[in-house]
């Protein structure tokens, strides 16, 4: 089963092709979707990420929630449903 994470503060020029080959490295990924601005077009700063197994998803987190990337220190972790 998949499940689905979100990562934050993220730099603003990072692309989604980069977190997908970063979250590569514990499992397949589905999807990658980084937020932007409607009017800018612009990065908000953070994305969704879904990821094949949920075995890959938690090892992801753990490896990578807290860890510099593209000199930020990013927020990893399980993505709330929206309601």
């Amino acid at each position: 089963m998949s499940k689905k994470l979100y990562v934050g503060n993220l730099s603003f020029t990072v692309k989604e092709s980069e977190l997908k080959e970063l979250f590569s490295e514990y499992g397949e990924v589905n999807t990658v979707n980084i937020i932007t601005d409607k009017i800018s077009n612009r990065s908000k700063g953070f994305a969704f990420i879904e990821m094949l197994k949920a075995s890959s998803a938690d090892e992801a987190i753990t490896a990578l929630n807290g860890k510099e990337f593209s000199g930020r220190e990013i927020k990893v972790n399980i993505a709330k449903d929206r309601n």
